[in-house]
């Protein structure tokens, strides 16, 4: 079967599940044949005859997420350009982390909880499970246009869950009253519920999902770097060969068949 094989840039993409899916809803395309690969944010996808490109990016499209053509090589400084994704997680992990401790401490040491500190506590937890965990109530829901849960879906609804439920208990239950205390117990009290709040919960979790996502996030940025030098070691332009008359070309514009020069302790 004749056709072209490309390589496209995938956004959108939070776990492996998501790369599943995607590559999934490719190879149900006639003929296609995909690979998307989650670490490098990529998707290989050799397209036939009779099929467009643009065809396949619209069925990533479709699926709940981005893609697109490689954008041309870039300058040999935009490794250091500053990446908006980590930096938008580390604002959200910082100001979440800040907010998300002083619950935490209440929740769990009686000593500190003085009166009313229950409302003190919702007031601190309520930006951090809204707008820290906006990333993955953002993804739960495209997913859930599509018909899909991944792991946004249930750090999602786990967050969620603890927030409403501390709501409820606040404004319709005990804990809302003055003087509500809360003791640390690993097993659950019989009759508990309308009395207790699990806002540390929503706190802690948003927190530790938002570390994970920034220290990934990092590490793939610090390993693009890397390979991005690596490739500026390489040759940027060739002695092509042609009539017997040697010209320096740039190495892009090599193509099959073309005969060039390397001459002693030159780059290939």
């Amino acid at each position: 079967m004749s056709g072209q094989q490309v390589e496209l840039v995938v956004g959108g993409m939070t776990c492996a599940s998501c790369a599943a899916r995607i590559e999934k809803k490719l190879n149900r395309m006639p003929g296609v044949e995909a690979s998307v690969n989650y670490a490098t944010e990529k998707a290989t996808v050799f397209v036939p005859d009779g099929t467009t490109v643009e065809q396949a990016i619209a069925t990533i499209e479709a699926t709940g997420y981005t893609a697109e053509l490689p954008a041309p090589p870039a300058l040999p400084d935009a490794a250091d350009e500053p990446d908006e994704e980590v930096n938008s997680l580390r604002r959200r992990l910082l100001v979440s982390a800040a907010l998300a401790t002083p619950v935490a401490l209440m929740s769990m040491i009686p000593a500190l909880q003085f009166t009313n500190w229950q409302w003190l506590a919702l007031t601190l937890a309520a930006p951090v499970a809204v707008w820290g965990a906006w990333p993955f109530h953002r993804a739960a829901w495209v997913n859930a246009r599509h018909g899909a849960a991944t792991m946004d879906t249930l750090i999602s609804v786990g967050v969620l869950a603890s927030l409403g439920w501390s709501l409820y208990a606040l404004f319709f239950g005990m804990a809302g009253m003055a003087g509500m205390t809360m003791e640390f117990s690993f097993t659950a009290e019989p009759g508990a519920g309308a009395d207790e709040i699990y806002l540390e919960v929503a706190s802690a979790v948003t927190v530790f999902i938002l570390a994970g996502r920034y220290f990934e996030a990092r590490a793939k940025k610090r390993s693009g770097a890397a390979l991005k030098a690596l490739l500026e070691l390489g040759a940027k332009e060739a002695t092509l060969l042609r009539d017997g008359v040697e010209t320096r070309v740039p190495t892009a514009s090599l193509m099959v068949g073309d005969l060039f020069v390397v001459r002693p302790g030159e780059k290939i």
